[in-house]
């Protein structure tokens, strides 16, 4: 029998809300959308859960550091929210990030991923852009991969997907599938999320899975422009689709991308895939080295 998980992955729009109650309505509605069309795994974007700073009014929404210090005082409630939705609708939810400030005070950007057993996994971003540097938040070290019963998951945050190293190790770990929650303000950006995903799904020879926010909230200046597309890739083989595209959203357009992962071709490619780059890797001369490089003057 052919091992398969249903994905639903989020153009996530980011809007204001004037209570918790609406934010509650929206994650509820969206939630319930997905597992209605039989999704198991529902992923949801980068800094998606900016849109809580709303709820502190228009004058901190409007405040970069502010904005950031209460969308942090609330993510635990967001977390008990996609406690109840995971476990109501039995599936597992990767929820949208937001800032966190950990046990040491640095604000953070981690991602939950939340099961229907009630147990929640945590993957913190790794690299941050020079936006996130200019905003204070910080990378932790350490990766995490996740067994959710079907498929063994990892985490690579936006900006991470584009460095091949960190999807290589879940992809040594075991990984089938590997999640990229992003916030891009640009296409340009998107595409650079887009591209890193495609090449880390050819290399790794392993399913990808990107989720935007989209759409524009003046009212925030860290997610007040938002371009995206969301994707599912996996390596343009043999058994996959010639451009290693799944499932394609629509620029900009809010709504779920759904697509059914075969996770059996994972084996089967990397065996009999017209070419074995998950298992050449090493033959770049070493894991994690690079070969050298003579230099000659023509």
């Amino acid at each position: 029998m052919t091992r398969s998980l249903v994905v639903a992955t989020a153009q996530y729009p980011i809007d204001w809300f004037d209570s918790f109650a609406a934010y509650e309505e929206k994650i509820a509605g969206w939630v319930a959308e997905a597992t209605d069309d039989g999704a198991e795994l529902l992923v949801f974007p980068e800094y998606g859960a900016m849109e809580l700073a709303s709820l502190a009014g228009a004058e901190v929404a409007g405040d970069l550091d502010a904005s950031l210090a209460a969308v942090a005082g609330l993510m635990d409630e967001a977390d008990r929210l996609h406690t109840v939705m995971a476990r109501v609708h039995g599936v597992h939810i990767l929820a949208a990030t937001g800032p966190r400030r950990d046990e040491m005070e640095r604000i953070t950007n981690p991602a939950r991923l939340f099961s229907p057993s009630g147990s929640v996994g945590v993957q913190a971003k790794q690299i941050m852009t020079p936006f996130e540097t200019d905003w204070g938040v910080e990378g932790v070290p350490g990766l995490t991969l996740f067994d959710i019963g079907k498929a063994k998951v990892g985490i690579a945050i936006c900006y991470d997907i584009e460095f091949p190293l960190i999807s290589r190790a879940f992809a040594e770990a075991g990984a089938d599938v590997i999640l990229c929650p992003s916030n891009t303000e640009t296409r340009a950006g998107a595409w650079r999320v887009r591209v890193g995903a495609r090449a880390r799904a050819l290399e790794n020879q392993c399913w990808t899975v990107v989720s935007p926010t989209v759409g524009m909230a003046p009212w925030s200046p860290v997610v007040d422009v938002n371009h995206g597309r969301a994707a599912i890739f996996g390596p343009p083989d043999r058994f996959f689709p010639e451009s290693g595209i799944l499932v394609d959203g629509e620029w900009d357009e809010p709504g779920w991308v759904l697509g059914t992962l075969n996770l059996d071709l994972m084996a089967e490619v990397r065996v009999e895939g017209n070419v074995r780059t998950f298992r050449d890797w090493p033959l770049q001369a070493g894991l994690g080295e690079l070969p050298p490089v003579e230099v000659v003057r023509l």
